[in-house]
């Protein structure tokens, strides 16, 4: 594969690429080559940005998916005694 030099990028994009390699976990270099195809058109969809929110909203398994969903079952019943 061949390599290529981009000379001349300006600070803010610079900046831009790095923050988001480090967020993603990946590479300048993969980020560059990322951006490149997905501006030619030749990305394979849209980005998977899920782990950029992780230690935000956090992903849950199955099993923390239904403890959480048995837990608040009740509060989907209505009581029409709270409505009269």
């Amino acid at each position: 594969m061949k390599s290529i030099s981009v000379h001349g990028i300006d600070e803010e994009t610079e900046k831009k690429i790095m923050e988001r390699a480090k967020i993603e976990g990946r590479s300048v270099n993969k980020i560059v080559k990322e951006l490149i195809a997905k501006a030619l058109g030749m990305g394979d969809g849209p980005p998977d940005n899920r782990a950029m929110f992780e230690d935000l909203s956090g992903v849950w398994t199955e099993e923390e998916e239904r403890e959480f969903l048995d837990s608040v079952a009740d509060l989907e019943k209505t009581d029409e005694k709270d409505w009269a």
